[in-house]
């Protein structure tokens, strides 16, 4: 069933064209991957979808009773609320539902055994409780808990309130509260932004069981390979679908692209064919030739011209190279400990690092791998254990905070201060393959986006002609073209590398050993990304298999106490049953008593008002201890 639909639809703002003839359906249960270079509309098509933008032309169609899910990139919160009390806000029906029952129970409570009105009453609590029952209502709680530690939140935590998180907290209590909501079609813009490895993990298994449809803006390639069947690029301000994958959109696009080139080229080979052919024909002069001349001209004038194919985006041209090779031992690490005052971050960290191995260091966020990074420049002290540099490294870094660069300077001096030997023209030609170009070379670097800042910090640790890299977060704020340069320059480096990266697919590409930091030590994989996946998802299999292997005896055992407990469930309920039933009768008793006490004949009468006041006292009293009971029961 097709649940939303896009008929050439065109969006400009001001004279500038955004989008043209946009046309797509999405169909129930479809996971699409929305690509395209930073700026060329993704975040655009978005917001027509949701309403927030209007379109100049064109039909949009959502199918009836569909609700549209919309995570933005930025979102705002009650700051006064605690996560918990934010989040459970999605199931206001269910928490009024459950008033609704409290409510009726206390009526019931109230009313006579076998009047007709307390048998409407239990219909309809009966009916209300079955719905509450069948919406979850004694399980969402259980639900948000189940999400809010998928996303990275730990129990502790939920109580924290909302204006003392960070924004990258604040997006992933926005995105709690719309994976909880549950909508038909659901709208991510960089979900796994300040997501750890563990929380894109649990939302990738989240997504691929999800049961409504899914649009999914993303740079993380890995996450869009695991999650979506289907890639629509935006290029041009048009878009273009493909069936499969990322990687399936990738080889297909570059397929495309050869074929484009060839047609073109072979065209353009033909035209200058007839236009040599025609040129030659006039140049005699004849009567009969020009004539032949003049048809070839009118054939050529029909033809139907191909554009001459972009292959997908211009990229940085980043090509890293040392100047002296280093010894074969690059680093020793041995039994090294960090504490912030009482807080150990880790402890018996040890590993060593070969020239030209390309080294992944991988772990949970605050778990001290920039700390480590720190440590081995020198920059942090560490209480216990041994940092040894081989024979002739020399150490390049990159800072995911870009804080090496001075922002007051312009681009074309922040390169040339630690390049002095170069010419302005040598500078500018660097400059220009890392896609500064023109003007923009005199950009203060204050100006920057995050992405162009990255790349000053890439041009800068590649003229460095380090042999050892150490880079933090590289992909942070690349768009893909540059990712993929990135990618082909560090897997042709001659030196070694030791990165940190949340960037799955980039580790699939680039890391030849995974080192998994935690507090206890260094786990080390030799292999990419995939490797390491597969055997930590073995030993996990292999544990839970080790953990359901029990003998006979322990089977016996726990089906022995199974009973046992049955048993005594059984018989507690028994007395609840056998309690709620008093209960009900001393009220009645308590009831018809009070009715009695009304009578003329009775409160007129001193000697029998007494006896029946006592009797009430007593009943009420013996009411209290059952009650008393009862609630222990609840418990």
């Amino acid at each position: 069933m097709i649940v939303l639909s896009c008929n050439e639809i065109y969006k400009s703002f001001g004279i500038e064209s955004i989008l043209e003839n946009i046309s797509f359906t999405i169909s129930s249960g479809d996971k699409i991957g929305l690509v395209g270079s930073n700026g060329a509309g993704k975040s655009t098509l978005f917001k027509i979808i949701t309403g927030i933008y209007p379109y100049d032309k064109g039909e949009l169609y959502l199918s009836k009773n569909i609700t549209l899910g919309y995570l933005e990139q930025n979102s705002t919160f009650d700051s006064s609320h605690t996560i918990f009390e934010e989040v459970v806000k999605v199931f206001h029906h269910l928490i009024d539902m459950e008033e609704e029952l409290r409510n009726l129970e206390i009526q019931i409570s109230k009313e006579s055994t076998s009047s007709e009105s307390l048998n409407k009453l239990m219909d309809l609590y009966a009916h209300k409780s079955e719905e509450f029952q069948n919406k979850n209502g004694y399980g969402y709680k259980s639900e948000i808990r189940g999400v809010l530690k998928g996303l990275g939140f730990l129990e502790d935590e939920f109580e924290m309130p909302i204006h003392h998180l960070s924004g990258g907290q604040k997006t992933r209590v926005a995105l709690a509260k719309l994976l909880l909501k549950k909508p038909n079609i659901l709208l991510l813009d960089e979900p796994t932004n300040h997501l750890d490895m563990d929380a894109i993990e649990w939302l990738e298994a989240f997504l691929k069981s999800y049961k409504g449809s899914i649009i999914l803006i993303s740079h993380d390639r890995y996450f869009l390979d695991q999650v979506v069947e289907k890639i629509y690029e935006i290029e041009n301000r048009n878009l273009t679908p493909y069936t499969g994958n990322y990687s399936f959109y990738v080889k297909r696009k570059k397929e495309n692209y050869e074929q484009q080139k060839k047609a073109y080229l072979s065209q353009q080979k033909e035209i200058q064919k007839q236009e040599e052919i025609i040129r030659r024909f006039k140049q005699h002069g004849t009567e009969k030739l020009a004539k032949r001349a003049k048809s070839r001209e009118k054939r050529l004038d029909h033809v139907s011209l191909l554009e001459k194919p972009i292959y997908l985006e211009e990229k940085a041209k980043i090509h890293f190279e040392t100047q002296i090779k280093s010894g074969e031992d690059v680093l020793f690490v041995e039994n090294l400990s960090k504490s912030f005052d009482q807080n150990q971050l880790f402890k018996n960290v040890t590993f060593s690092i070969y020239r030209g191995e390309r080294v992944a260091l991988i772990g949970p966020n605050g778990i001290g791998k920039s700390t480590l990074f720190k440590m081995l420049l020198e920059k942090i002290s560490y209480e216990e254990g041994l940092i040894k540099l081989g024979h002739n490294v020399y150490i390049g870094y990159f800072d995911q905070e870009q804080s090496d660069l001075n922002i007051s300077n312009k681009i074309i001096d922040e390169i040339w201060e630690e390049n002095t030997s170069f010419t302005q023209t040598q500078i500018r030609t660097i400059l220009g393959s890392f896609l500064f170009q023109g003007e923009d070379v005199f950009k203060e670097i204050s100006t920057l986006s995050g992405g162009e800042k990255s790349r000053v910090s890439l041009l800068k640790l590649m003229l460095s002609k380090a042999n050892f890299l150490l880079i933090d977060e590289p992909t942070n704020h690349l768009d893909i073209a540059s990712k993929e340069a990135l990618e082909e320059a560090l897997i042709s480096y001659d030196g070694t590398l030791l990165i940190i990266s949340h960037d799955r697919y980039f580790l699939n590409q680039v890391a030849t050993k995974i080192l998994v930091l935690s507090s206890d030590g260094v786990e080390e994989y030799l292999g990419n990304y995939e490797y390491y996946h597969e055997k930590k998802n073995e030993s996990i299999e292999y544990n839970q298999e080790k953990e359901y292997q029990k003998t006979k005896t322990q089977l016996k055992d726990e089906k022995k106490k199974e009973k046992e407990k049955q048993k005594e469930e059984k018989k507690i309920k028994k007395e609840q049953e056998s309690l709620e039933a008093n209960i009900l009768f001393i009220e009645e008793e308590i009831k018809q008593l009070e009715i009695q006490m009304c009578k003329e004949e009775i409160y007129t009468n001193p000697e029998e008002s007494k006896k029946i006041h006592e009797k009430t006292s007593d009943l009420k009293k013996e009411l209290e201890i059952l009650y008393e009971k009862w609630e222990y029961y609840l418990e």
